[in-house]
Formats: C-alpha cells, sequence, structure tokens
C-alpha cells in the first residue's frame, strides 16, 4: 500500500519506466477519483516540439495499478507505450548530440 501525506509530494519526482528503463519525465498532474477520493492516474505532460511551435507531444497517462514503488525521488512503473505513442527518453533536447560518447 502506497502511503503519500500531500498530492504536491508527487510533483516534480521523476517518472522512470522499469519495463525499458526510459525516462518519461516528472509528474505535472494527477487524476482523482472525486467519489473515493483516491488517486487514480499520474499524468506527465508532453514535451513542446520547437518551442510550441509544432504543439506538443500527447500526456503520458499512468494508471495507478502500473505504479510499482513510489521513492522520495523518483517513481517507479511498469508503463507500456501504445501503438504509434512516442515513449523515448525525456531528459530534454541534447545540444551537442551525442559528441562525448
Amino acid at each position: 500500500m502506497y502511503v503519500i501525506a500531500r498530492i504536491t509530494d508527487m510533483h516534480n519526482k521523476e517518472v522512470i519506466n522499469i519495463h525499458d528503463g526510459t525516462r518519461l519525465g516528472f509528474v505535472d498532474d494527477v487524476e482523482v477519483d472525486t467519489c473515493t477520493a483516491q488517486i487514480v492516474a499520474i499524468v506527465v505532460f508532453g514535451r513542446k516540439k520547437l518551442c510550441g511551435i509544432l504543439g506538443k507531444e500527447p500526456d503520458i497517462v499512468i494508471h495507478w495499478k502500473e505504479i510499482e514503488v513510489i521513492g522520495e525521488e523518483t517513481i517507479l512503473v511498469n508503463y507500456k507505450c501504445p501503438p504509434g505513442g512516442s515513449c523515448t527518453c525525456r531528459s530534454g533536447p541534447h545540444i551537442l548530440g551525442g559528441l562525448f560518447r
């Protein structure tokens, strides 16, 4: 059973997918069932494409049953990317393009 003092404690936790090891991003929002007052899912907002000029990637909605571990700084999830979805590393653009590999 997961115990969280506040929903705001989840904000800014990094979400890591244990299915393939990718960094999905940070928790930006949560979905709450207003009838039971339980968290249903966490949401990682999609990244903007070309500073928002070309829109943005779709948001990643991770259902509560897909959450494996909630740590102090990270949340480990077992999330399978939907067909045609973009589940790539969300660490940000690499300016030098892998020059120091």
